[in-house]
């Protein structure tokens, strides 16, 4: 790939993933950042896999970011891997996820390093804001 594409991509995505980290999601853009922060997390922590399309800028981002900032029980910590671009740490995140099948955007709320709840793309796309919404703090809810 051309530097100028790299370059392009890089500034392209840049408010997507301040989206999540303005709403106080910790980023994780390499294999070795995740592993790292895997291996030290303690208690709960919700994981959003943040992507380009169209169902994560209109749906999963906001969901995400709202429902971290105004749930009453909240994970110990969130952070976030971008699907597409952060390529090495994505992987190495959904290697915590078992056999969930890989799907972006996505987000998962473990319990140590166990997943308690996961909402894939197929339960983003075509919802509701408040669903999706809803369907994050059913899981911070019963897990957190």
């Amino acid at each position: 790939m051309s530097m100028a594409y790299e370059e392009y991509m890089r500034q392209l995505v840049k408010p997507m993933r301040e989206e999540l980290t303005r709403a106080g999601y910790k980023e994780l853009t390499t294999e070795e950042a995740v592993t790292e922060f895997m291996e030290n997390a303690e208690g709960t922590t919700f994981v959003v896999v943040n992507s380009v399309c169209g169902c994560a800028a209109g749906l999963a981002r906001p969901a995400a970011t709202q429902a971290f900032l105004h749930a009453e029980n909240k994970p110990n910590q969130a952070v976030t891997v971008f699907a597409g671009q952060d390529k090495e740490a994505t992987a190495k995140m959904r290697e915590y996820f078992g056999d969930i099948e890989p799907s972006s955007p996505s987000m998962a709320l473990l319990k140590g390093k166990e997943v308690v709840h996961f909402i894939p793309r197929h339960e983003i796309e075509g919802q509701s804001l408040e669903a999706i919404f809803e369907n994050v703090l059913d899981g911070f809810n019963k897990h957190c």
